[in-house]
């Protein structure tokens, strides 16, 4: 069963929940028979992806999904021979060969118009229309999560889209813009997408949850807007995850379902690390054999980064709700100094491309801050 993400993913640029000037930018860019290269930036969650999928349907017309190439440049960070992965995405006729993905033209592009069939309705309203004499784009290379790269990986990309991109366009989305070199970025146009105005997502939640036939408590689309902050996708996770448990009526259970699981688990993750427990170690019998699992504070964060999928960013605001919201009895001096810390790891979390790295700095520094106040066994 698709979820509810995608059986609502917006089907035109004017059902995209960013603002009326955002959206301009993109129908004025994908119906233009020379479109751009584009770089779609902004936080988690706010619809680069969705914004994407649309400029690849206006720009390629029907068959655009047979000639849209996605490589997520995330996982290039977490694996061995990411370089060679990403050469051979690029250069799919092997290393040696001069051909390259960029330089194709597919035919699709001259036979958008012979399509037969439910197509659907293009973006904009209408095909994009071929300009006499010039060859169609034929050809989308998205990058994913562009700002995850590296510095060695980006001056190839540069060299393929300035000699080799004739009938090929490439769209990289990223959070941090900055992480793209000068010489990448100054080729392409930028759209950056604001975090979603609440009134925006508690709409959009309600409009969905009525499509779905579900009934939302008075009050309920506000909550969960409230605790997306900003971030789309996560409301409509929420919502499809409580109308799944039957628990949409009744209001209360959305911060039983939310905290529970995450604002519980970054207090816990607080907790210990001011007792100094930032990396313990248990030994747990799992088929018959001994499993050494990692707990203390690095316990929690794995659960919140695993079982409960949360990006670096989410944890940095489940930990600051629970600093501001007094949840935590500390001394003014110490919630300063681990304020101070998180604010320090927050801003790092835009410059790398380790994000677990600087969550775990932070734990050690709150761990030494909870020692210096007494808290923590040396």
């Amino acid at each position: 069963m698709a979820s509810w993400l995608t059986t609502h993913a917006p089907k035109r640029f004017d059902e995209l929940a960013v603002p009326e000037s955002i959206r301009d930018h993109f129908i004025r860019a994908s119906s233009s028979g020379d479109p751009p290269h584009l770089l779609i930036t902004g936080p988690a969650g706010v619809g680069k992806t969705a914004a994407w999928r649309l400029v690849a349907r206006q720009v390629l017309g029907p068959g655009w999904k047979s000639t849209s190439h996605i490589l997520q440049a995330r996982d290039l960070s977490r694996q061995a021979g990411a370089m060679k992965t990403f050469e051979e995405f690029l250069r799919p006729a092997g290393l040696d060969s001069s051909d390259t993905l960029a330089s194709r033209t597919s035919l699709d592009a001259f036979d958008r118009n012979m399509w037969t069939g439910d197509v659907g309705e293009a973006p904009c309203g209408e095909e994009t229309k071929t300009e006499f004499g010039r060859a169609p784009v034929s050809r989308l290379i998205i990058i994913e999560d562009a700002d995850h790269l590296g510095l060695r990986r980006q001056p190839y990309l540069r060299r393929m889209m300035e000699s080799e991109s004739h009938t090929t366009r490439f769209i990289f989305t990223a959070r941090a813009p900055s992480r793209i070199i000068d010489a990448l970025r100054s080729r392409m146009q930028h759209i950056r997408i604001p975090p979603i105005p609440s009134e925006k997502i508690a709409a959009t939640v309600l409009k969905v949850t009525s499509l779905e036939n579900t009934t939302m408590a008075d009050g309920m689309a506000e909550d969960i807007a409230h605790v997306a902050a900003g971030n789309l996708r996560k409301a409509l996770f929420t919502v499809e995850l409580l109308a799944r448990r039957q628990m949409t009526e009744e209001r209360n259970r959305l911060y039983e379902v939310v905290s529970a699981s995450t604002l519980q688990h970054a207090r816990r993750m607080l907790e210990l690390a001011l007792r100094g427990r930032v990396i313990e170690w248990r030994w747990e019998k799992q088929g018959g054999r001994n499993i050494k699992t990692l707990e203390g504070a690095m316990g929690q964060l794995d659960d919140m980064m695993g079982a409960h999928a949360l990006d670096a960013e989410d944890i940095v605001h489940q930990v600051h709700m629970e600093l501001v919201g007094n949840r935590l009895m500390l001394a003014p001096a110490l919630r300063n100094e681990v304020l101070h810390a998180l604010a320090h790891c927050d801003t790092s979390l835009r410059r790398t491309i380790h994000p677990r790295i600087q969550i775990e700095h932070f734990l050690h520094q709150v761990s030494a801050a909870g020692r210096r106040h007494g808290l923590a066994m040396s």
